[in-house]
């Protein structure tokens, strides 16, 4: 029999068209592909009927599996068969997406994989709403962070020393904790005046934008019934939202 592989591949941000050409030509020949939730459809559409397609998506709250661990059984059995499996992740696979724990899984296992990086939501989203996260004049510096931590960790997101350590914060998974952050943030000295835009279903046709500041956006929030998947900017280049806006719905 021949041995298995996986390759644990990102899917991008939600348009199709950022889909890389290597991850196309992988998608059209593996034999299973398991995917994530915020999988663009047409992506699977059109994929020979041949290959198996397993769900293992989860949202807040709500899981298709009993939970994370096993998704790398479903890889590990499928690969020790013989099959060419794609495990298929909104975004990056190794950003915030536990695609990390899934290739240590798999080498534990003594199976062979690779990753096939993808265009992250934490820079796209951003700028499809018009806001690069870094500009000459505004930011020299990112950084991209988690909202939704595993309580389980020993060490958190110092949220009040990040607060002034760099430019713009993009966070991403944290429209749950979004007012305790803010308050972190403001505790560890950023403005409350400082800019804040909130991107939804960043580069699909549901995009919407909410832009408002550290002490406003909250309220905005639940004012207008803002949902995941949505990534939140911090910083002073979400000023130039409105100037470089081009993706037209």
């Amino acid at each position: 029999m021949k041995k298995g592989k996986v390759y644990l591949v990102g899917a991008g941000p939600g348009d199709e068209g950022l889909l890389t050409t290597r991850a196309r030509d992988i998608l059209k020949q593996a034999d299973v592909i398991v995917y994530d939730r915020l999988i663009a459809r047409q992506i699977l559409h059109g994929l020979p009927k041949r290959i198996v397609k397993i769900y293992v998506g989860k949202r807040s709250g709500t899981h298709s599996l009993p939970g994370q661990d096993a998704i790398p059984e479903i890889l590990i059995a499928n690969a020790s068969k013989g099959k060419m499996v794609v495990r298929l992740k909104g975004g990056d696979p190794f950003l915030l997406g536990r695609g990390g724990e899934e290739a240590q899984k798999l080498r534990e296992a003594g199976l062979e994989f690779e990753v096939v990086p993808g265009i992250t939501s934490a820079l796209a989203v951003p700028a499809y709403a018009g806001i690069p996260v870094t500009h000459r004049k505004y930011a020299s510096s990112v950084a991209i962070v988690t909202g939704h931590e595993d309580p389980k960790k020993s060490r958190r997101v110092e949220w009040r020393k990040l607060a002034t350590a760099v430019d713009t914060i993009v966070i991403l998974m944290g429209i749950d904790n979004l007012q305790p952050i803010l308050t972190s943030l403001v505790d560890g000295g950023r403005s409350p005046e400082c800019p804040v835009a909130i991107i939804e279903k960043g580069t699909t046709r549901r995009q919407r934008v909410t832009v408002g500041n550290i002490r406003t956006i909250a309220t905005q929030a639940i004012e207008r019934r803002i949902t995941p998947p949505a990534v939140i900017v911090v910083g002073d280049v979400v000023k130039l939202h409105e100037e470089l806006s081009w993706f037209k719905l």
